[in-house]
This record gives structure tokens, sequence and C-alpha cells, in this order.
């Protein structure tokens, strides 16, 4: 499958398309409205980092019970379950004045629901589109992701310039609840993927995915230098101020580009190759931070390095060569625990070597390159581990995973 036509005349992959465009139309508006009015009422980078990307550190403390959740219920009802309590705890951010402590406490409701279930979209991907369309499936909704950064983060910013920051939870709020409608009503009812207990398979097949020297080091590659660049951009605010929406919309349009070519026209057989050149592009163009542009080529250096994203694609690929189906849901459930948690993680890490180096322009402009090197520093650390999930190596079998049902 090469063409977005045969794609798209699967029905059920394009109503989740448009179910997932509606629900990261809301997220992306609901966050930047979170970040935004954080970082109004405290003046704090390293707080408005943990209101952009600390919710995933919720899921640290959960994924090690709840992550087999993803393939013991039914897909449909776990996508219902997250969009309704997405929307439910932005119609709380409405409430005047609000503290940001309990704030938070409201994004970690919301990611405590997310922690069960965050494998089940790609799992259901994975279910329903052939195995020869998944790279190009995934791509797809990863340039979804993208798009609607930059049209959620254009949109956000437009209006914060004429409405109240607090206004943009009920845009969210009503995005998001579009799209549960749409899963509800518009998706198929698949059955769970497996059976079982959900803690005990949920530590049993973490145990087995974390403890392969095949498998962990594609997790790290996916999680830690993509986490490190993701604390650049948590700083997007503190360096920007209010036009920080438009830093943000430039590395979705670069992630937007990147995940087009590498899904749409990259030949199969470059796509492993480009894996480590795309790690390295993803961190060095931050290197340029040091010297404090204005935002305008900070916006062009995130476009630039946010390209870099799309090696997460060819890295599924081989993240599903060598997991059972039976797993799938938790695989990519681990995999989304990870890259959220490596994104707060690098978000923690930037507001508080800002709070370290100064919070003024400069101060964010070095951290950033610090942050961009040490990414860069991780990419070469793993290289060794991560030969082993390579094409061709006899180490990476199917059943390197045992399947438990």
């Amino acid at each position: 499958m090469r063409t977005y036509r045969e794609l798209f005349a699967i029905r059920e992959y394009a109503v989740l398309f448009v179910a997932r465009s509606f629900v990261m139309l809301g997220v992306v508006v609901g966050n930047l409205a979170l970040g935004t009015i954080v970082f109004q009422t405290t003046g704090s980078a390293l707080l408005t980092g943990i209101a952009l990307f600390g919710g995933p550190l919720v899921t640290l403390a959960t994924s090690h019970f709840l992550l087999a959740t993803a393939d013991l219920i039914r897909p449909r009802t776990a996508m219902v379950l997250v969009g309704l309590t997405s929307a439910v705890t932005d119609l709380f951010q409405l409430i005047p004045n609000l503290a940001w402590g309990w704030r938070f406490a409201l994004v970690a409701v919301g990611y405590l629901v997310v922690s069960a279930t965050s494998g089940t979209v790609m799992a259901l991907v994975s279910d329903i589109v052939p195995a020869d369309g998944f790279l190009l499936a995934r791509s797809t909704m990863s340039v979804l992701v993208g798009g609607m950064q930059v049209i959620g983060n254009g949109i956000g910013g437009l209006l914060l310039l004429w409405f109240a920051t607090s206004h943009l939870f009920l845009i969210s709020a009503s995005m998001t609840f579009v799209s549960v409608l749409i899963a509800r009503f518009g998706l198929a009812d698949h059955p769970p993927r497996a059976t079982g207990r959900v803690v005990g398979r949920t530590q049993q097949v973490n145990r087995t995915l974390l403890g392969s020297r095949v498998v962990r080091p594609l997790y790290l590659t996916m999680w830690v230098p993509n986490g490190l660049v993701v604390g650049c951009e948590a700083l997007f605010i503190p360096y920007a101020g209010r036009h920080g929406g438009y830093l943000f919309a430039s590395a979705a349009a670069g992630m937007l580009v990147g995940d087009l070519s590498m899904g749409r026209f990259v030949p199969e057989r470059l796509r492993d190759r480009l894996i480590r050149p795309l790690r390295y592009l993803l961190a060095v163009p931050y290197l340029a931070m040091v010297l404090t542009p204005v935002n305008v080529l900070a916006a062009v250096v995130a476009v630039v390095a946010s390209v870099g994203y799309c090696a997460h694609l060819p890295l599924q690929e081989r993240l599903i060569r060598v997991t059972p189906a039976d797993q799938r849901g938790q695989v990519f459930g681990l995999y989304s625990t990870g890259l959220m948690v490596g994104q707060a993680l690098g978000a923690v890490i930037a507001g508080a070597l800002a709070g370290w180096l100064g919070h003024g322009r400069d101060g964010v402009g070095q951290t950033m390159a610090v942050l961009a090197v040490a990414s860069v520093l991780v990419t070469l650390a793993l290289t060794h581990g991560l030969a082993r999930s390579a094409p061709g190596r006899e180490s990476t079998p199917r059943h390197v995973l045992p399947s438990r049902k």
C-alpha cells in the first residue's frame, strides 16, 4: 500500500483519522492555554514546562500496573473514555482564578486515564490496515498531529490576542467531545485483543519488553533524544512570550514535513539508513539558540530540527517486527508512556536549567543548546544497541518476545 487513496478507502481508518483530528486540535489549543496561563500567573519557566509536558509523569507511576488495559478492553470504549475525561477536565480549567496546583491536578486526572489506554489507537491502526500499509498509516497519523499543531497553535496564538486565555479551554473541550461522538458512532466495536488480569499481564509483558536486548535500545532511542529536544520546545513561551505559539506551530510544521516525506516518498530500503542522521538533525539546529536569535530565526531552527522527529517511523516498523500481535496494545502503550515521560522529564530539566542559567532570553537560549548537546550524546551512546534490531540481523526474530494469552 503506497497511496493515500488506498489508505482512505478503508472506511474505518478514515473515521479514525477524523476523530483524531478533532481530539488533537482540542489538545493543542488546551495545552497552549494552560502553558500561557501558568506563565502569566507564575512567571516560572519550570512550572510552565511542567504545565505543557509534565502530565505524563503521572503515567510513570501507573504504567507498571495498567498498560495491559489497551489489550484487555474494547478499543472504541477506551477512546470514548479518554475523550470524555479530557473534555470534562478542560471544562474545570474554566474556573476563574484557579490556582496552578489545581490546574496540574486536573491534568493528572486526564493522564491517569490515558496511561491505561495509551496504546489503543496505534494498535487499532495496525489491526485495520494491511501489514504493508502500516508505515503509511502511521506516518499519516503523525502528519495529522503536526498539521493540527500548526493549525491549533496558529489559531490559539490569534485567539490569545483578543480573548481571555481561559476561553481557549472551552474550544478544547468542544473539539474533544466531537471526537468522542465520531469514535462512538463511526468505529466498529472491536473485541479485546487478549484476556487476563490487568496488573499481572502488565508487569509480565513490561519485564519482557524492557529486559530484551533487542527491544530496549529501540525504546530508549525513541524516548530519550526526543525528550531532551522537547525540553527545548518547553522553553518556547519563556523565550518568545505571547509569540511562543508561533514557535510551536513552526516545530509542528517541520514534524509534518518529515513525517509526510518519510511515509510517502522515502523508499523502504533507505528508511533504516536515515535513522541516525535524523536523530542528529533533531538536535543540532538548537545549538544556534545559544546566539539568542530573533523569533523569526528561532522559528526556522524549530522547523529544521523537527524534521528529525520522523525517525520514529522506521523505528516503529522495527518494533512491530520484533513483537507479537497479541501484545501490540501494550507495546505501543509502553512506547507512548516512555515517550511522554521522556518529554515531561525533558521539560522539567529544561525549566530547572533555565532557572539556573537565567530566565531571560540569553539563559533560555543557552539551555536549549545544552539540551541539544545532550541529545546528540545519547544518540551516539545508543548506536551499538540499536544495531541489534536492524533488518536482517539474526537476533531479531518475532519469537524474541513469546506470546502470552
